[in-house]
């Protein structure tokens, strides 16, 4: 009776080359199999830096309560005490009192390094968000809402110390460096796309107070991770003798640039949700201006795997260009055809030209601050922003009560138009000087 053939064993494959000889040549055969490895992306390259993944972690958490204190305080005032006015008065107070703190806060920053002033400056800062919960909840007088919340002002800025840290370890490498910048500028739109969600979400699915408290927990957590990466912590200079930032040459006229920028963002947010509210869908505003910030946050990240040519110098004119064109959508959008959702669509595209202008913005700070007071210029940068977002809401808010929201989208233009202009001059000098 024939018996099955067994079957062979399959064998396994060679650890080294087949060797063999024909006559008088040695043939060697490689039967390993081939795997093609592939080179790893710009931002894994950049997340794989020693100590990168740990304070990034901490700055994270840390920074995403950012969007999330201003949205909180309105609806926590409101709902307690039943003023918008009110509300909107305590967290103008704040932003001006952060205005005025927070250069100084980065200049002890540079001195006497991030944990040694991060850490208390954000403890005090906490304890100004709980006075602010306390007083709200429990009625204090009006102006002890605006005395706790000016206590604030003390936050370090979180984005300007990460982008120190990048600068530090990066230093000399200029590629990886600007995909550094190009993380940390998506990370900011990130935090300021969920913050407003998630703090309007625990204010009213919770309780009023919700908002503030779980941004508290973040903040402390996610500042107390950050300061113990002492690895990547830029080394201390207690005794600077470089001049101070803003005297430096090229940092005033970028401060003017970031003056205009932000006055684009705070006209954008104050007359989308007056255009929403006249649409009657007041609550898909935030949605609305998430897209915008979803638009920036991607572009961000493709501009860090873009490797751009040219002198910085140049790419900002560029860049600012392309934000003041794509604004002119939602203008259009807004007045050809009063269109929500076509407006929503028109600000997703418009937010691709905001990230790009202030990476380069950034980059630029960077290299004209002097040799350590990075988180000075840095976080004067972030001061010239606000008060541009404080201007731009202003502005923003007079044209849509005095005309309508429609024509509010004029602003943003303007003010991008203003930026361009602005930041031309400095190149019309150096050419003139060159010249001459």
């Amino acid at each position: 009776m024939p018996q099955p053939t067994p079957a062979r064993p399959s064998r396994p494959a060679p650890s080294a080359p087949f060797l063999t000889v024909t006559a008088d040549t040695v043939v060697a055969a490689d039967f390993r199999p081939r795997t093609r490895r592939r080179p790893p992306g710009p931002y894994r390259r950049l997340l794989s830096t020693p100590g990168a993944r740990a304070f990034t972690i901490g700055n994270l958490t840390a920074r995403l309560p950012m969007g999330m204190f201003s949205v909180s305080a309105v609806v926590m005032i409101a709902d307690t005490r039943g003023s918008y006015a009110l509300a909107g008065a305590v967290t103008a107070t704040g932003l001006a009192a952060t205005a005025l703190v927070a250069p100084w806060t980065a200049r002890l920053v540079d001195r006497h390094g991030q944990a040694r002033v991060a850490v208390p400056a954000t403890l005090f800062a906490a304890l100004g968000s709980v006075a602010l919960l306390l007083c709200v909840r429990y009625g204090a007088p009006a102006w002890t809402l605006f005395a706790a919340y000016a206590a604030t002002a003390t936050t370090p800025n979180t984005g300007g110390m990460a982008r120190a840290r990048w600068a530090h370890l990066l230093r000399g490498d200029a590629d990886a460096l600007h995909t550094a910048n190009s993380f940390e500028q998506a990370t900011d739109e990130l935090c300021y796309m969920l913050g407003p969600v998630v703090a309007a979400f625990l204010c009213t699915a919770v309780f009023p107070e919700a908002g503030t408290l779980v941004g508290v927990v973040l903040l402390v957590a996610g500042m107390l991770l950050f300061a113990a990466q002492r690895a990547t912590e830029p080394p201390a200079r207690p005794r600077p003798t470089a001049k101070a930032p803003l005297r430096a040459p090229g940092i005033p006229p970028l401060l003017v640039v970031c003056l205009a920028t932000g006055g684009v963002f705070g006209a954008m947010e104050v007359v989308t949700i007056a255009f929403a509210d006249a649409q009657g869908h007041r609550a898909a505003a935030g949605a609305v201006l998430a897209l915008q910030a979803a638009g920036s946050c991607a572009a961000g990240l493709l501009y860090g795997v873009v490797r751009p040519t040219g002198p910085v110098e140049r790419r900002l004119p560029w860049c600012v260009a392309a934000m003041a064109a794509l604004l002119t959508l939602p203008l259009l959008a807004a007045s050809l055809s009063g269109s929500l959702p076509l407006l929503a669509l028109t600000l997703l595209v418009g937010g691709m030209a905001t990230a790009p202008t202030m990476v380069t913005t950034m980059t630029l700070v960077q290299h004209r601050t002097p040799e350590g007071r990075l988180n000075e210029g840095m976080t004067l940068a972030v001061t010239g922003l606000l008060g541009g977002i404080a201007c731009g809401s202003a502005a923003g808010g007079w044209t849509v009560e005095h005309l309508s929201p429609t024509a509010g989208y004029a602003i943003p233009v303007t003010a991008a138009a203003l930026a361009l202009l602005l930041s031309l001059l400095p190149h019309r000098r150096t050419a003139q000087k060159r010249r001459g």
